[in-house]
């Protein structure tokens, strides 16, 4: 098939290239783009907005949906009033595509949105094509694998009915996906956008409940919180699956957090009577500010190893452990938080979010290890963060 991909940032760029494994892409952004083609027999081709879009059998459009710089969970967010996504980036895009594309070329959305706005903002636009939405559920660092493996494949139309566009992108992924039977999810516009926001949000309910028992091993004394979330994790009759049930910092990214936070605009827009999503971004910063509470309990200035919003990659946006140093500095000013390294040889406490690397600590420093992973390390007292049944 010839491909559009118009978008090619953080996550636009990988899903290019897995596409352009088996299919002819062309892509482009507003932005200059280094593709990482280098020994490999296949490229996206970069090229005009105009020629990206022209003669193609489906253009993507992978545009950004960001929140105000304010939302995004590195610092509190709760008190905010409740604020949708900005959706200039998308509906500038759609329009330019339509403009673009030969008549009744199959225009498709990946980007997040809110429930209700595909149909109230973005299908509208398109008048010379024709529309489909099919957003990703994709990570930051592992966006290849997630794109050849995913857990499904979501498609909104504007009936919920399997049609000739559906039956088009699934010709497209085939040769793509890794497992022939992947699980495709058909439905409205509206269900496929619900799918999508509330994927996330159940991954930060889960996180938030798992450093729940966190807080109250630390609080109660002789429990191991990982005992706990073990047991729950393997119940597998009435509990979902075992994955993001292991208490450590809470839920960060460009996604999950913002998700939670753009949702609290439901209840503000359709009377809901309660704001769920808000409770969970309280429990979300109550559980960051106990942890700071625990660092500053050694009064001394805190390291923190590892400023991502997880490990593995360099990406800030949303990041847990950042809300945890922005607490630190807030409960008391005379205390310096440093990340990714220590500027003396002076003790320190350290706050393990990186797991992946390895450090060299100060003598006579406190390592607080939330996600209880270090041992034999010399020199300095270890704290399992969670843990109140381990020797300190």
């Amino acid at each position: 098939m010839k491909i559009g991909f118009i978008g090619l940032g953080k996550l636009g760029k990988d899903v290019a290239e897995v596409l352009a494994e088996k299919h002819d892409v062309t892509g482009y952004d507003i932005c200059p783009v280094i593709l990482n083609t280098l020994d490999v027999d296949y490229e996206v081709k970069i090229n005009s907005l105009e020629n990206t879009c022209k003669d193609k059998d489906i253009v993507f459009v992978a545009v950004q949906t960001p929140h105000d710089p304010a939302y995004d969970g590195k610092e509190p967010t709760s008190h905010l009033p409740p604020k949708d996504f900005d959706y200039s980036y998308l509906t500038q895009a759609v329009n330019s595509v339509d403009n673009f594309v030969n008549k009744g070329t199959l225009i498709a959305v990946i980007s997040t949105v809110l429930p209700g706005t595909i149909r109230k903002e973005i299908e509208p636009l398109v008048k010379n094509g024709r529309f489909i939405y099919n957003p990703y559920l994709i990570a930051q660092g592992t966006v290849k694998w997630d794109v050849k493996n995913p857990e499904m494949i979501m498609i909104g139309t504007k009936t919920g009915e399997y049609n000739d566009d559906v039956a088009k992108l699934h010709k497209l992924y085939v040769p793509i996906l890794e497992d022939p039977y992947t699980r495709y999810v058909i439905g409205t516009w509206e269900e496929i956008e619900a799918v999508k926001v509330f994927y996330n949000t159940f991954i930060s309910t889960k996180l938030a409940l798992v450093n729940m028992i966190q807080d109250v091993a630390e609080r109660i004394g002789h429990m191991n919180v990982d005992v706990v979330t073990k047991a729950l994790k393997e119940s597998t009759q009435r509990i979902m699956g075992p994955r993001y049930m292991t208490a450590g910092f809470g839920d960060g990214g460009a996604c999950h957090p913002r998700d939670n936070i753009a949702l609290r605009i439901l209840d503000k827009k359709y009377n809901l009577g309660y704001d769920l999503f808000d409770a969970i971004m309280k429990a979300r910063e109550a559980q960051a500010s106990n942890m700071a509470r625990r660092c500053l309990e050694y009064d001394m200035d805190v390291v923190i190893l590892g400023k991502a919003f997880k490990p593995g990659i360099d990406q800030t946006t949303g990041s847990p452990s950042m809300l945890v140093g922005w607490y630190i500095e807030k409960l008391n000013s005379s205390r310096k938080v440093y990340y990714d390294y220590a500027p003396d040889e002076n003790a320190y406490v350290y706050l393990i979010h990186d797991n992946t690397k390895e450090y060299k600590f100060n003598a006579g420093s406190v390592i607080i290890d939330p996600y209880r992973k270090l041992s034999d390390v010399k020199y300095c007292n270890v704290v399992h963060y969670g843990n109140s049944n381990s020797s300190k």
